[in-house]
């Protein structure tokens, strides 16, 4: 959601301003600019529409020079997605440029009293009062930096940004509360992003700001302090990702590239960790909460959107595999409940990014509350691996496309590893479980195989506007997140459901255009699934089933059927996501949609 880029440095500012923002495309955007800042002057240029468009402005109106500069991608918030509203913003007298993420929550009454001291503000945005308010401070006598802390400490909200000034053009200045931002140090330069793939060309030695950081940042220097300028020790992490990783090769999207990821990520998560024939999984993430980790009465999983898809999963997977009760929550909810809250609660937070903001809001909450706080992200270094007292990382790679995929795969392949970790167990059923999630990279590939065929079934129900996913047990997650795949990628209407509830009102939707994906796998529930595809069928609606290699019983149950490997019923989540995943994509791509980049979406949303 949103992007910043800023540099200073020895090289030429302009092209790695643009190749910055054109790295931080994949996040979702719907307008870009540039800042660049020499000695006693700003230029600035801006435009609505993807960054090519920025590009073709300044070629039309002429490169702007400068020693250092800050650009941005926006995702609108406050104001219509045009170049007025777009960043950088400025103050009056165009000497100060400020990029920003997030929302000022208490920007109206500061943008009141601005205006009474005779302020003219030329956009509708959050962003732009805080440019003005630097001014104003500046105008009061304060030196530039002084003023820069004080209208921080003036403002409310989440936020990373970057502030650049005329009258001192070989620094920035970047802070951040709730919203991710990196510094990456290289030799006589340094480049912030509000992600790293956004600077991994230049440098992978890089930063990452704590909540309440504030840099100053020169070629040569970098000062990092708290908000009451007491100085704060940061730590250079090495980035373990090429940009190589985040091509598309010879793959058509970014999407598909990663859904067929998929055997190497669930191999990464399981790298190190899976001792099958030991039979133990290791997790040194967690070795130092062993004792506390002992003593989970229940488990507390928040997330959003497919994590949270993942952490139902995962309510299965702790209940069934560990005996720990489990619930899960979306944590955009959990963050206003007033619920009682156990000592012995071990709360997981799932990201992808690290940097949800409900998520991190609720993480706080529980951390609050004296909860033993554990995190699922894939991102070295995010504030969730960060603020939590312990985790476990994907390792799934740079994930670009919006549409969370291989995450999703990683997601469950760790949850997996965490339950048999809290488990004692150590019978034949849990020692095949370690041995089978061995097999099921290949499993995957065999799924993948079958691309032409799922594609073909894409194009025959390209034209549906609504959709019903079902499943039960392991699988009722699985169509939550088939369901949401095909809203985000094809903008279908689909709704997953618990095949159980089906008959209990989503069966008045079943019309013979109005068709069914129903996974019906070889497991304990395969005849209730069964029930319900008959019943669907007696209505004239279409039925795909998603079924079990060698299960006779799937043969003519549907209309179109997809058959996965067998494998076990708790990893069978692994398997069967992959080719709703592959379905979602041939109808986005059918229905002539940029399935990386889904409209009005954006891959890390760090606002609430």
């Amino acid at each position: 959601m949103c992007g910043i880029v800023g540099y200073v440095g020895r090289r030429e500012v302009l092209p790695i301003l643009i190749q910055g923002l054109k790295a931080l495309e994949y996040r979702g955007y719907d307008s870009a600019g540039v800042a660049l800042v020499s000695e006693g002057e700003i230029a600035c240029v801006k435009e609505a529409g993807a960054v090519a468009e920025l590009e073709k402005r300044i070629k039309k109106e002429g490169a702007p020079e400068g020693i250092s500069g800050i650009a941005h991608t926006r995702w609108a918030t406050h104001g219509a997605p045009t170049r007025q509203n777009a960043h950088p913003h400025t103050d009056c007298a165009h000497k100060i440029a400020i990029v920003h993420n997030g929302i000022i929550e208490n920007y109206k009454e500061i943008k009141e009293m601005l205006l009474e001291k005779g302020h003219k503000f030329a956009s509708e945005t959050d962003t732009e009062v805080l440019a003005h308010l630097i001014e104003e401070n500046v105008k009061s006598g304060k030196s530039f930096r002084d003023a820069f802390y004080a209208s921080l400490n003036a403002v409310r909200g989440a936020y990373a940004l970057v502030v650049a000034d005329a009258d001192h053009p070989g620094t920035l200045y970047a802070t951040r509360i709730s919203s991710p931002l990196v510094i990456g140090v290289g030799e006589d330069e340094h480049i912030v992003a509000s992600d790293p793939s956004a600077l991994v060309d230049i440098t992978k030695n890089v930063i990452y700001l704590k909540d309440g950081d504030v840099a100053e940042i020169t070629q040569g220097r970098l000062t990092i302090t708290d908000l009451a300028q007491k100085p704060q020790f940061s730590q250079v992490t090495r980035l373990e990702w090429t940009t190589e990783q985040a091509q598309k090769g010879d793959f058509p999207h970014f999407m598909l590239k990663e859904i067929f990821e998929g055997p190497e990520v669930v191999r990464s998560a399981l790298r190190g960790r899976l001792k099958s024939e030991e039979g133990f999984v290791k997790l040194g993430g967690l070795d130092d909460m062993r004792t506390r980790l002992s003593d989970t009465k229940r488990i507390l999983i928040l997330a959003c959107g497919t994590s949270y898809y993942a952490g139902l999963v995962g309510e299965y997977l702790f209940e069934t595999i560990a005996g720990i009760p489990t619930e899960v929550q979306l944590a955009s909810e959990f963050r206003y409940r007033e619920e009682p809250l156990e000592q012995g609660t071990t709360v997981i937070a799932i990201s992808q990014s690290g940097e949800t903001a409900d998520t991190l809001a609720a993480l706080r909450k529980a951390k609050q509350r004296e909860l033993l706080t554990l995190g699922v992200v894939n991102v070295v270094g995010s504030t969730i691996a960060r603020d939590t007292d312990a985790g476990v990382y994907n390792h799934a790679g740079p994930e670009i496309g919006v549409a969370s995929t291989k995450a999703f795969l990683s997601q469950l392949s760790v949850l997996t590893l965490m339950a048999l970790y809290l488990t004692d167990t150590k019978d034949e059923e849990h020692k095949a479980l370690m041995r089978e999630m061995g097999n099921i990279d290949e499993k995957i590939k065999k799924i993948l195989a079958q691309q032409d065929e799922i594609e073909a079934l894409a194009e025959k129900y390209s034209a549906c506007q609504n959709m019903l996913y079902l499943g039960r047990g392991f699988n009722y997650p699985v169509a939550l997140e088939g369901a949401l795949k095909i809203k985000e990628i094809a903008y279908v209407h689909a709704e997953g459901y618990s095949a159980g509830e089906m008959k209990h009102g989503p069966i008045a939707l079943i019309t013979k255009d109005f068709p069914t994906v129903a996974i019906a796998t070889d497991n304990a529930v395969f005849e209730k699934m069964a029930s319900s595809i008959e019943e669907i069928k007696a209505r004239g609606g279409p039925v795909i089933v998603i079924g079990t290699e060698g299960d006779e019983r799937v043969k003519g149950l549907g209309d179109d059927l997809i058959l996965i490997p067998k494998t076990l019923p708790a990893l069978e989540p692994l398997l069967s996501v992959v080719p709703l995943q592959l379905f979602a994509y041939f109808v986005g791509v059918k229905r002539g949609y940029n399935v990386d980049k889904p409209r009005n979406l954006a891959k890390s949303v760090t606002v609430e």
